[in-house]
């Protein structure tokens, strides 16, 4: 993990465009932007197909439109966010305060945690509606369909993995802030030290001024009054 606040960088550093790709976040939220434009692209252009006895086009999973508008839904929220998070990856070291850069690791936890549950729900619902299509009712599209199926599949560990190295810099973000708790030194000074004299300050005493006049002024005797 590198040093810095939440698991990147510190502030102020120069941009190594190696260093960025060889991220781990970076590589598996590329992989998450590709399984997500596949699905969507399958069910886009081959998801939907007309039978043998109509003209009318059907969704190619059991003829049920809601499972065809989940999962481009999915797909296509999925590509657009893995887009944000991308730009985010780039511009986050150069993030100073570490509190934006907190909730910016906090987002992207519970994103790709959410996103993760989902792509489970699109992958047994697509299944399942696969499983109860009929053969002959698909003309064409069968091989889009198992595409769309199979990337869903592969998307439930793509987005897991990144919960969880989200979740990675978050810990290391909580835990340099509690290291620095506990390193932290009251700067006040101690009470039984002796207060240091003010720089350029002399310490010998020196007579003050109209000493002498004052000396003089106890030997004068008033002149006698008649």
């Amino acid at each position: 993990m590198e040093s810095g606040a939440y698991g990147a960088a510190k502030a102020g550093g120069s941009f190594d465009l190696r260093r960025f790709l060889s991220q781990p976040q970076v590589v598996v939220r590329a992989l998450c932007t590709v399984f997500a434009l596949i699905v969507f692209a399958c069910i886009f252009g081959e998801g939907y197909s007309n039978t043998h006895h109509s003209q009318q086009r059907y969704c190619v999973f059991n003829q049920n439109e809601d499972a065809c508008r989940y999962g481009a839904a999915i797909g296509v929220l999925a590509f657009l966010a893995s887009a944000f998070f991308f730009v985010v990856d780039t511009y986050f070291p150069q993030i100073s305060n570490a509190t934006d850069r907190k909730y910016l690791v906090i987002s992207d936890l519970l994103f790709s945690a959410l996103w993760t549950f989902l792509w489970f729900v699109g992958f047994c619902f697509l299944t399942d509606q696969w499983a109860a299509t009929k053969p002959h009712e698909v003309l064409v599209g069968a091989d889009s369909a198992r595409a769309a199926i199979t990337f869903s599949f592969f998307s439930i560990f793509s987005w897991g993995t990144l919960a969880y190295l989200a979740y990675q810099r978050y810990k290391a973000g909580v835990d340099d802030f509690l290291q620095n708790i506990q390193n932290y030194v009251d700067p006040s000074p101690d009470p039984s030290t002796a207060y240091a004299s003010y720089p350029g300050s002399v310490d010998t005493y020196q007579q003050p001024p109209f000493t002498q006049n004052a000396e003089t002024t106890e030997g004068y005797q008033p002149p006698p009054v008649y």
